[in-house]
């Protein structure tokens, strides 16, 4: 019997309010005319791509940014009627969208509901008013607050918090604070991340270039951060969730499945400028520019004229991608899928590596799964790094 063929959607809303200091996201403020001519080209995409992608069966879609709750209740309906439309969406599909503070109401979250979205990631980062400021964040806890109760309103019953470690200024006890207050608030899913200085952003010109540093407040020494990520599974494993993900958490079969399929090479489609795909082994990307997608799209260019980078994947490149993403998983990778999907032993291909990782208890093979052990996750990065071919 054929197994359908599964696809992922993603796609990308590139406005915000406000650019944050450290966000390096195809993403900047924009006019009412913008996002209402970008939503229109948006729509004859995916009206395109779904005639293109007839075969495939679509399991999931997430809509993030930027800040797609800036878009009016009714845009956003535009775009899930497109998607209906154009696409075989699996009835049981997951239907994420991210959202921010300050940038929704009740009247928006309950037309998200009814229009077929069943998961929201809203995007905190912290819960100290303080460090929501150095971040450049629009709101404050209590909006946050506000928007998470009117979600709950609205019936959701799906939602992630979005948390950040490593905030300049932040320290292990303010951390801690945040993660309890989330906690509280009982969220399905907790994504627990650190920063990151992204060249080309405001961080990235303050603490890595050194360029006005006594105007800022100090990013956390490494051993603190190192902390906060500790203690970040000690307070969720002990309040019912399940670190599914090096920054994942989620209480039983409430992990994001979207985002499971990157980790596990699952085909996706990106949508809107700047996104990116995988499509039988190509990867390909849209192009950046806002103003040259929609004039494209507007003129009836075809979806050749909006991509751009192809790049088709060899299987070295393959067994590269699934190892490195795969052993973020807290499951990790199957050896028996492995060796099915690639025709090669991954003990044997990678043995001197595994052994010497295992070795250092860094690495664990159990239940026919390579993953890595509690110690191993603290060092990832050097180990995933020997995984890749010379």
């Amino acid at each position: 019997m054929k197994t359908e063929r599964e696809l992922e959607l993603y796609i990308h809303i590139p406005f915000c309010i406000r650019k944050c200091a450290y966000c390096d996201f195809l993403s900047a403020p924009s006019t009412e005319t913008v996002r209402k001519a970008y939503v229109d080209a948006l729509c004859r995409e995916i009206r395109l791509s779904g005639e293109e992608q007839k075969d495939a069966l679509v399991t999931s879609v997430f809509i993030g940014g930027g800040t797609p709750s800036v878009l009016t209740a009714r845009q956003t309906e535009q775009i899930l009627e497109a998607l209906g439309d154009a696409f075989r969406i699996r009835s049981d599909a997951e239907i994420s969208m991210e959202v921010n503070p300050g940038t929704t109401d009740r009247d928006r979250l309950s037309s998200y509901k009814k229009n077929g979205i069943n998961r929201l990631s809203i995007g905190l980062q912290s819960a100290n008013d303080n460090e929501l400021q150095v971040l450049g964040r629009i709101h404050d806890y209590a909006a946050f607050q506000r928007t998470f109760q009117e979600a709950r309103q609205a019936g959701f019953t799906n939602l992630n918090v979005d948390l950040m470690a490593a905030i300049p200024g932040q320290t292990l006890r303010s951390y801690e604070e945040s993660l309890k207050k989330v906690l509280s608030l009982q969220p399905e899913h907790i994504s627990a991340y650190s920063l990151i200085l992204e060249e080309g952003t405001p961080f990235y010109e303050w603490y890595q270039e050194g360029k006005g540093q006594t105007d800022h407040p100090a990013l956390p020494e490494e051993e603190e951060e190192r902390r906060m990520y500790e203690r970040t599974h000690e307070l969720l494993t002990a309040e019912g969730y399940h670190r599914y993900e090096i920054s994942n958490y989620a209480k039983p079969d409430r992990e994001c499945r979207h985002n499971i399929g990157y980790w596990k090479r699952k085909e996706y489609l990106g949508l809107g400028i700047g996104a990116a795909s995988l499509i039988r082994e190509t990867r390909f990307t849209n192009i950046r520019n806002l103003t040259e997608y929609i004039a494209c799209i507007r003129g009836g260019g075809q979806l050749e004229q909006i991509r751009e980078n192809y790049e088709r994947l060899g299987k070295q490149d393959q067994i590269e991608e699934t190892m490195i993403l795969g052993l973020r998983m807290e499951q990790g990778v199957s050896l028996a899928e492995f060796e099915q999907r690639y025709g090669v032993s991954m003990m044997e291909l990678y043995r001197k590596v595994i052994e010497k990782y295992t070795g250092y208890g860094l690495l664990n093979c159990q239940d026919g799964y390579l993953h890595l052990t509690e110690r191993g996750i603290s060092v990832s990065n050097v180990i995933l790094a020997d995984f890749l071919f010379d």
